[in-house]
């Protein structure tokens, strides 16, 4: 059974849609949840990321995804008045789930932890990149269905509390999306929306979801980086 979503103010947006698969209204969840922001903060101004942070995730990532990275790269171009920091083409990703800060979890428990979750992750699925929205502090596609993320991310955390990783935020609070512009300073939200809106008629993009990668994240300059630990592949039935 899919972990059910809750309302929280700690997620964005805070109410989940009313359905995991439909695609409309997911997209117009997370768009009326944009249109309701009217300041944006600067992302870059987030708690316990000190020069030299690294910490553990798992991800989705895309480096091979042509036409994603296309459509990425001419909304970027679009938006580029606004001043926003691009996500680089090969940089494109869903955060899925926190495993901990480096400083916190030793190699070899990130090894375990792969080991534990691999061959428990289910199986492959389609997603779809869709209109663009955005947050309080980033403009990025919508993404569904959800479902089988919220399954695979339900996976990721049992399989970190077995390992006995400090973890991030329960399945509960979960809300995917994939950014392609992080805001770097305090601003209006309306001339953004208002920019992102005339984006909101390009066509969606399929993403297949073979796998799901663990990596070492940091930060270089205002973007984020990272070298991938392990790549677990989803079952294939």
């Amino acid at each position: 059974m899919t972990t059910p979503l809750i309302e929280d103010s700690r997620a964005f947006p805070a109410v989940p849609p009313s359905d995991l698969d439909e695609p409309q209204k997911i997209t117009a969840n997370d768009w009326d949840a944009f249109q309701a922001v009217e300041r944006m903060t600067d992302h870059w101004d987030r708690p316990g990321w000190a020069p030299g942070h690294r910490a553990y995730y798992w991800m989705l990532t895309f480096p091979d995804q042509r036409e994603l990275i296309d459509q990425a790269r001419w909304c970027q171009r679009a938006l580029a008045d606004l001043g926003m920091d691009e996500v680089p083409h090969d940089g494109l990703h869903i955060t899925m789930n926190k495993i901990g800060s480096c400083a916190d979890v030793n190699h070899r428990t990130v090894d375990v932890l792969a080991h534990l979750a691999d061959g428990t992750l289910g199986s492959r699925f389609e997603l779809r990149a869709e209109p663009m929205a955005g947050s309080k502090g980033a403009i990025r596609f919508s993404v569904t269905p959800w479902t089988q993320l919220v399954e695979l991310h339900a996976a990721l955390h049992r399989a970190g509390r077995d390992a006995g990783v400090p973890g991030g935020r329960p399945s509960s609070l979960f809300r995917p999306h994939l950014g392609i512009l992080y805001n770097n300073r305090e601003r209006r939200a309306a001339p953004v929306i208002d920019a992102v809106s005339d984006l909101r008629n390009r066509p969606s993009v399929t993403l297949p979801i073979k796998q799901v990668d663990m990596v070492e994240l940091r930060r270089e300059e205002r973007a984020y980086r990272w070298n991938v630990l392990h790549s677990l592949a989803l079952s294939d039935r």
